[in-house]
């Protein structure tokens, strides 16, 4: 995916926002057709022949009127497959029982997607010509980093979404982006993630977190404030904070992510992290840390190396994290008072000492080496 920021005039602002209402407008009526005929089983065939002409005579044009009944379909297959998952409770759950009793409803400002047909990209000029109800809206003018136009020019494929977003207008490009092969790696990278350090490197490289929990205990403060308010005005301030500060987070995941892919391709290695699935339920944190370890989102940083390294053709795996932070790296103790604080690590038998976070790096990056071993080991032949 690639977004771009939209930079629209006034009419044009005007004319993108009564498209979006317009066209979830008529998905809320489709998709009441749909859970009234259907049910949970929203069927595509019959509702294009149930609400094809209506939504023709209220004003769409025939490719928007497409794409909004296969939102609806879609929106009740992803609805299906939750329930089937068991992300929305058992059959008595409250959730459950109140999303199976009405019909889906989308928000007037949700995204939508156009293609090729009632969308067009000028990348040259940097504008994009794209359907409203209004009218094709041209000369509309974008921007992006010179990066993400190269990656438009080369790789883009299928449908964009409009969205907006905080009063600003994007568009989400779907992107092909072919995976390079990945290599032999020369040696490994070990990356250790944790709270106050939220990243440190088999190599002593650390990106502290200490400026960012400043911040966010001054956004957790602000957050208590407005919450005593207990107004409608205050839970939308709320929402509105709590994307501002899921895009920071974004935004270092982002920046710390980048640094460690670019640190293993330049020196041919791969990238280990440790394997963090079901953490919260393994580990056991001081009071005082346990709103930090269940609100900063370490699994998108891990998600966010991964995608970066198969851009890369580097080759990363996860490791189990068992005892990472108390197992001595030169001769294997493993001992509770290896690291009797925080930052530091001492091992009881050889006397080894340093920074707790880079000998855990240490620590994934020698199980890495002998995991890919084992991953790349040939299998015997069928008997």
């Amino acid at each position: 995916m690639v977004q771009v920021k939209l930079l629209p005039t006034p009419e044009q602002a005007a004319a993108l926002a009564d498209t979006l209402h317009r066209v979830n407008a008529a998905a809320n009526q489709v998709s009441a057709v749909a859970f009234e005929q259907f049910g949970l089983r929203g069927r595509e065939t019959p509702l294009r022949r149930l609400c094809y002409g209506d939504l023709k005579a209220g004003g769409l044009g025939a490719q928007a009127t497409q794409h909004v009944i296969k939102r609806v379909v879609d929106a009740y297959s992803t609805l299906r497959g939750n329930i089937r998952a068991g992300r929305l409770g058992g059959p008595a759950s409250r959730r459950r029982r109140k999303a199976e009793s009405k019909a889906v409803v989308f928000r007037p400002d949700a995204a939508h997607a156009f293609d090729d047909r009632n969308l067009s990209w000028q990348l040259d000029a940097g504008t994009v010509s794209i359907w409203t109800t209004a009218g094709r809206c041209k000369n509309l003018r974008f921007v992006c980093s010179p990066e993400q136009a190269k990656t438009l020019a080369a790789h883009r494929k299928g449908e964009s979404d409009l969205a907006y977003r905080d009063g600003k207008w994007f568009l989400i490009a779907t992107c092909d982006i072919p995976e390079p092969l990945v290599r032999e790696p020369a040696d490994w990278v070990g990356v250790d993630r944790g709270i106050v350090n939220l990243a440190t490197t088999s190599d002593g490289d650390n990106h502290q977190g200490r400026r960012l929990d400043r911040y966010r205990r001054w956004q957790a403060h602000k957050r208590a404030e407005i919450q005593a308010e207990r107004t409608r005005s205050a839970a939308r301030l709320l929402k509105k904070r709590a994307r501002r500060e899921a895009r920071h987070a974004r935004h270092v995941n982002h920046k710390i992510s980048k640094q460690v892919v670019a640190v293993a391709a330049r020196t041919g290695r791969g990238i280990a992290l440790e394997e963090l699935s079901g953490i919260r339920g393994r580990v056991t944190v001081p009071r005082d840390q346990r709103a930090r370890l269940s609100s900063w989102p370490f699994h998108q940083l891990g998600e966010f190396i991964a995608y970066k390294a198969r851009r890369q053709g580097v080759p990363f795996i996860e490791v189990d994290p068992a005892y990472t932070s108390q197992r001595c790296p030169r001769c294997g103790h493993t001992e509770r008072a290896n690291r009797p604080a925080r930052d530091h690590f001492c091992c009881r038998r050889c006397g080894l000492a340093g920074p707790a976070d880079v000998v855990a790096g240490v620590n994934v990056r020698d199980r890495a080496r002998s995991a890919w071993v084992f991953v790349n080991m040939p299998q015997p032949a069928p008997a």
